[in-house]
């Protein structure tokens, strides 16, 4: 298996995005610049979406000119249409995040056009773009559909096929609800890697029904090294019913650094931009090791009355079971 990962956060976009209240340009801002001294290598930053139809990022252009642009970290933003790829382009971006989904119905909800259109306008937009960026496409209910079910995997096969057909070499592959399990994912990631050795995978976990992280293990296994992970596990997707939020950053960066790979991703600095997050929304998040602390805390042992009554117990005595 692979020991060099590379974690990819997007609850800047992903997360804020469906939030009820407007979170401040500035905060968003300072919360991106926090992120960028973490050691990720990709933030999704914005979405250059209309701001009738995502009013949660109509300040794309401020955002995106505004943030401190660190070296050794990629800056995305999620593009509709040709419309939106002018306007990232304007802002020097260095990935255009192009969607579809595999699912007709969830297409037609969140896209309003069938998937072969999205393929067409696709077409457009890496004219458009060029080499003024890198283009990246996420492709939607890889795994399953809350409205047909299961999508067949050759279904996201000949998909795929159409994505690489038009030059582009980045896609991930989106749990969008998650109902994804380690051996589905582990068989997919399996055909798509045989296929296009060459291609770039991301894969992108919802923990919805609590699987997140198991499934990141079978992409891990199957040879994926890019994933998409949200700070705090914020997020979810408005035409997906049930969908909630993404496989949380800290707990998967510390899962993966305590076996041993190497994430390039300071713990401690994200966990402080988690906490900074929790503060700009007002609300504890999902997130379990900003709960209970990375694995490696140690506490130090009571004193007083505390340590006379540990004394000469027997733990597992007291409780046969640990």
């Amino acid at each position: 298996m692979p020991t060099k990962l590379y974690i990819q956060d997007v609850a800047v976009r992903d997360g804020f995005q469906i939030e009820s209240q407007f979170i401040p340009t500035e905060q968003k801002i300072h919360l991106i610049n926090s992120l960028s001294h973490t050691g990720l290598a990709k933030i999704e930053v914005t979405s250059f979406s209309s701001p009738k139809a995502i009013p949660a990022l109509a300040d794309a252009e401020k955002v995106m000119r505004a943030i401190e642009r660190v070296k050794g970290v990629e800056y995305a933003v999620l593009v509709p249409n040709l419309k939106g790829c002018e306007r990232a382009l304007a802002c020097e971006v260095d990935e255009i995040n192009l969607v579809m989904s595999a699912s007709q119905s969830h297409s037609l909800a969140n896209l309003r056009m069938t998937p072969d259109q999205s393929i067409k306008e696709f077409s457009e937009i890496a004219k458009l773009v060029g080499n003024s960026a890198s283009i990246n496409v996420s492709l939607s209910t890889a795994f399953g559909c809350p409205f047909d079910g299961d999508i067949p995997q050759e279904q996201v096969l000949t998909y795929i096929q159409k994505i690489t057909d038009l030059g582009i070499s980045k896609i991930s592959l989106c749990d969008t609800t998650g109902v994804a399990n380690p051996r589905q994912v582990e068989r997919l990631v399996h055909a798509v890697v045989n296929r296009w050795p060459d291609l770039v995978i991301t894969a992108h976990f919802h923990n919805t029904r609590g699987m997140g992280l198991a499934n990141v293990m079978a992409a891990l296994n199957a040879g994926v090294t890019h994933f998409d992970a949200s700070l705090g596990g914020l997020g979810g997707c408005p035409f997906a019913p049930g969908a909630s939020g993404n496989v949380c950053t800290e707990d998967m960066v510390h899962m993966l650094q305590a076996m041993g790979y190497d994430t390039g991703v300071n713990l401690t600095d994200l966990l402080s931009c988690a906490n900074e997050l929790e503060s700009i929304l007002g609300r504890a998040l999902p997130g379990q090791v900003i709960k209970a602390g990375p694995s490696t805390r140690r506490y130090p042992m009571p004193t007083g009355d505390g340590q006379q009554r540990l004394s000469g117990v027997n733990l597992c005595e007291v409780n046969p079971t640990r």
